[in-house]
């Protein structure tokens, strides 16, 4: 398509005359000047942009569809940057929400991950809410949230351990689950002590030691000084 309408507006330039030259084409003045333009070295970021509000149930409305947001932005006014393939929506300049653009009516675009901080309040959100209806986990975590179904509070465990991805990042909560599971275990205390864990630990303090509290004689490991001790005795 954008080879047809640059071939279009090629042929139309050099079929039609100057405004302010009118005994030169378009072409021939626009060739003239190509050497003079400064080229533009990224690519162009094109979209139309609305302002819009967020609904209580984290969602904006935009050309007949809803799109979901993060929970934080509920309260106050967002932008929706409306490209050809996505809608991204900022608030204050950050990204609070991106989704594939939708050309349908009536559709409502969730992303779960909106609304994680949410189930903290109603774990139960996470079996029966919209937004959680045919989410795709990575493996290991789906694994886990099947096994927690059981237990009286699963949802609870689950929700926990989906909060950790907020703060830990998705790749460090699916390795504990893959290594909870491989050590059949399988708890959200488990897991979050596992993500715990293999964050880099903080550098230890060094300690400063005066002259006058340094070791004038280093101690020497001889067992053998025991043995005189005793027979001394």
């Amino acid at each position: 398509m954008n080879a047809w309408l640059l071939d279009k507006c090629v042929a139309w330039a050099k079929a039609h005359r100057h405004v302010d030259q009118p005994e030169r084409t378009i072409w021939d003045v626009f060739e003239e000047e190509r050497g003079r333009l400064v080229e533009y070295r990224s690519p162009f970021d094109g979209f139309h942009t609305v302002p819009a509000s967020v609904s209580k149930t984290c969602t904006v409305r935009f050309d007949n569809n809803k799109y979901s947001v993060l929970s934080t932005a509920v309260g106050r006014p967002v932008e929706i940057q409306a490209y050809a393939d996505r809608i991204v929506i900022r608030q204050d300049g950050v990204i609070v929400g991106e989704h594939v653009r939708s050309f349908g009516r009536g559709q409502t675009l969730y992303d779960p991950w909106h609304y994680v901080p949410v189930l903290a309040r109603k774990p139960g959100a996470l079996r029966n809410g919209a937004p959680f209806q045919g989410w795709e986990l990575p493996p290991a975590m789906e694994r886990v949230r099947r096994r927690l179904k059981a237990a009286d509070d699963g949802d609870r465990q689950m929700v926990a351990i989906l909060t950790a991805v907020l703060s830990d990042g998705l790749d460090a909560v699916e390795s504990a689950c893959q290594q909870a599971l491989a050590e059949n275990v399988c708890s959200s205390a488990v897991i979050l002590n596992i993500v715990a864990r293999r964050r880099d630990p903080a550098p230890a303090v060094t300690i400063l030691t005066s002259d006058a509290l340094r070791l004038r004689h280093e101690p020497q490991a001889d067992c053998a000084r025991y043995d005189s001790l005793r027979r001394a005795s």
